[in-house]
């Protein structure tokens, strides 16, 4: 009998805690290494480990999740599709594509002409950005190959199966430090090259609308807190790659570290992010959300 009146006494614990702490949807892999930080010194937030934005979004959607990280042109649709369900608050990272290749004599885009280029996520920013840098840049006839998830874009490169590749950290810190030789060339830097000085949006920090109508306390603490993590992650890497490991982001903290000063990791408010979240929405050729859409 006691334990089961112990059993409820937790049960109804949990409920309580979970019925008034913010929820935040984590996406494992590099945007969520600032949040280690928050999982390790604020246990007051309930934190749900996601393996993608496919699996987070339903979540925030139904108001499971009250916080979250999602790409933009997925975060802007659901606005557009779904009775304004989230809301932007800000983008928390910038581009961190990088084409990885093996040919020591690369010195510009225009080589891959004529070649297959893998690239994970057809329909996502990778292929929307490659495009139209190389159309800004006259490059034609190259052939965007979407068959390679990106965990295994680094071994197809390494393997000579593909000269040239395009992937996000952590995989292009993968394919370095499993072989030495291979090369990162900054996609992000042909970007603004071609967009004077521009950077693109790669994830955002959002909100469920009906938790955002009632909660603009607990909302701004959250925002300082993780701005602050942000900081902390870019000035001691080491420190925050070991977190991320024992919290089970999805990373070593080897290949953690060395991802982060490629991760392109920010904080810009939802005002701020405005021009540059509808820059990136054009180029996917998507209706551009309201001004209601920026917390």
């Amino acid at each position: 009998m006691k334990k089961i009146i112990l059993s409820l006494f937790c049960l109804s614990f949990f409920a309580i805690f979970n019925l008034f702490g913010q929820t935040v949807a984590v996406l494992n892999g590099p945007s969520a290494i600032p949040c280690a930080y928050l999982m390790e010194e604020n246990p007051e937030y309930n934190y749900l480990s996601c393996a993608s934005a496919q699996i987070a979004l339903p979540k925030l959607i139904k108001g499971e999740a009250d916080i979250g990280f999602l790409p933009p042109n997925l975060a802007a649709k659901v606005y557009t599709d779904n009775n304004s369900a989230l809301l932007c608050l800000g983008i928390c990272g910038n581009g961190n594509l990088f084409l990885i290749t093996k040919n020591k004599d690369y010195t510009d885009l225009s080589q891959l002409k004529g070649k297959n280029v893998a690239c994970a996520g057809q329909g996502a920013t990778p292929e929307y950005i490659m495009n139209y840098i190389l159309n800004k840049k006259g490059i034609t006839d190259v052939t965007l190959d979407f068959s390679t998830p990106n965990p295994q874009i680094a071994a197809m490169v390494l393997s000579n199966k593909f000269e040239y590749a395009v992937a996000p950290e952590p995989f292009a810190s993968v394919a370095k430090e499993k072989d030495s030789s291979v090369r990162l060339i900054s996609i992000s830097k042909e970007f603004s090259a071609v967009t004077e000085g521009r950077d693109f949006p790669m994830t955002l920090l959002v909100v469920n609308k009906k938790y955002a109508e009632n909660h603009k306390k607990e909302i701004s603490k959250f925002i300082s807190l993780y701005e602050k993590a942000v900081k902390r992650t870019l000035k001691t890497p080491w420190e925050a790659a070991e977190l991320a490991e024992k919290h089970e982001l999805g990373l070593k903290a080897e290949v953690a570290q060395k991802a982060i000063p490629n991760c392109a990791f920010t904080w810009k408010n939802s005002k701020k992010s405005k021009e540059e979240i509808e820059m990136l929405l054009a180029l996917f050729n998507q209706t551009l959300p309201d001004d209601g859409f920026y917390y």
